[in-house]
């Protein structure tokens, strides 16, 4: 390889990983597809989101670093064409759940100043991208800590406090479900990018490393007073297309990273092992901590992908699809003409047809989570 293609490749492996890596959204769809009205008479009235880019809708827009999303083509499919920050074509996960919960249309950012008490009540996402569990995590790009999320969260209970009184904050609070989606960040940013963590720890020793401040962080919403918390696990990411370029021999084909993948499900294994055991130990009958599965969901796709109408599985849609995302993501970037054909939007994260896809797995968990709170 050419001294420049290898300047050019380890510039994009360094800066692209240090944009945020995570993933999915879905894609715009009529009111039909995703029905606003509550599902078994829903009665959560908000959700508070926690975690890195699967669940910023736009919070780094408002912290003075080079990890933002909101300038085109991101945004491209959102609601009139507005690039918000979040980083994909159009919507979030989470907003096609609250969405589909049948309490408003997306989840704003909660360093939106200018947020309403009613958009507070009904629900905001504290996350940042490029964050993690690891406190070198976000460190590395300087980014919102999962730490000061906790904090930003709980200046957001004295503020509710301050409008609708303590004890309707406390129920509100205890009434809400709680989104936690992070931890990727850690491995691909991270363990796998910097030498760092990887000088003092193997791989599965880092694992329960991140698990450990991942226990630390869900104690701090228990604290708080949440009482129904759903964990998304890791995605399979051997198959981020910047992970599958800086890890590709040129003229060997494309192909999904394996033994990260295999990072990714033994950290899942454990993960599932922690939260049954935080399950078992709390006093209160009402708290439920529930696992959002989204390795499955994304592998299928990939494999299957004609199956689910997509055509292109390991390059993005902007660009090459091979290392963009973020500033090299931007408006003089040439982007595909369908993003609906592609799996990934930049080189980390999926489409909003993807994300919608993920979404639609997660419904019959959230069906459950709301026929659990009323049961």
């Amino acid at each position: 390889m050419k001294s420049s293609t290898r300047q050019y490749f380890q510039f994009a492996h360094h800066h692209i990983l240090l944009l945020t890596l995570v993933y999915f959204s879905g894609r715009v769809l009529d009111a039909h597809a995703v029905p606003k009205q509550r599902p078994f008479n829903n009665t959560i009235p908000a959700i508070l989101v926690f975690g890195d880019s699967t669940v910023d809708p736009g919070n780094n827009d408002y912290i003075n670093r080079v990890f933002k999303g909101n300038f085109p083509p991101y945004g491209r499919d959102f609601a009139n064409h507005a690039a918000t920050g979040r980083f994909t074509n159009g919507r979030l996960p989470s907003d096609y759940i609250i969405l589909y919960m049948g309490i408003k249309d997306y989840i704003p950012p909660y360093l939106n100043q200018s947020l309403s008490i009613e958009e507070l009540i009904t629900g905001v996402s504290f996350a940042s991208a490029g964050t993690g569990y690891d406190p070198l995590t976000p460190t590395l790009s300087n980014v919102v800590s999962l730490q000061k999320q906790l904090e930003y969260f709980q200046e957001y209970r004295e503020r509710l406090e301050g409008a609708i009184g303590k004890e309707e904050t406390g129920d509100l609070i205890k009434r809400s479900i709680f989104l936690l989606s992070a931890g990727t960040n850690d491995f691909a940013l991270n363990y796998f990018t910097e030498q760092l963590r990887r000088l003092s720890f193997s791989a599965s020793n880092y694992e329960k490393f991140v698990l450990q401040h991942f226990k630390g962080f869900i104690q701090g919403l228990l604290s708080q007073g949440a009482t129904k918390i759903a964990v998304v696990g890791l995605p399979p990411m051997g198959c981020l297309p910047v992970i599958i370029t800086s890890n590709t021999i040129p003229l060997t084909g494309r192909q999904c990273v394996e033994r990260i993948n295999s990072v990714a499900r033994d950290y899942n294994t454990l993960l599932q092992s922690e939260m049954r055991h935080l399950q078992s130990t709390q006093l209160n009958k009402e708290t439920k901590i529930y696992y959002a599965d989204i390795y499955g969901p994304l592998q299928d796709m990939i494999q299957n992908h004609q199956r689910y109408g997509f055509e292109v599985v390991s390059r993005a849609c902007c660009g090459t699809g091979l290392v963009e995302a973020s500033f090299m993501c931007n408006a003089k970037t040439p982007v595909c003409p369908d993003a609906s054909k592609y799996i990934f939007w930049d080189a980390i994260h999926p489409t909003d047809r993807a994300y919608y896809l993920i979404f639609q797995a997660f419904r019959p968990l959230i069906d459950f989570i709301i026929k659990d709170s009323t049961s």
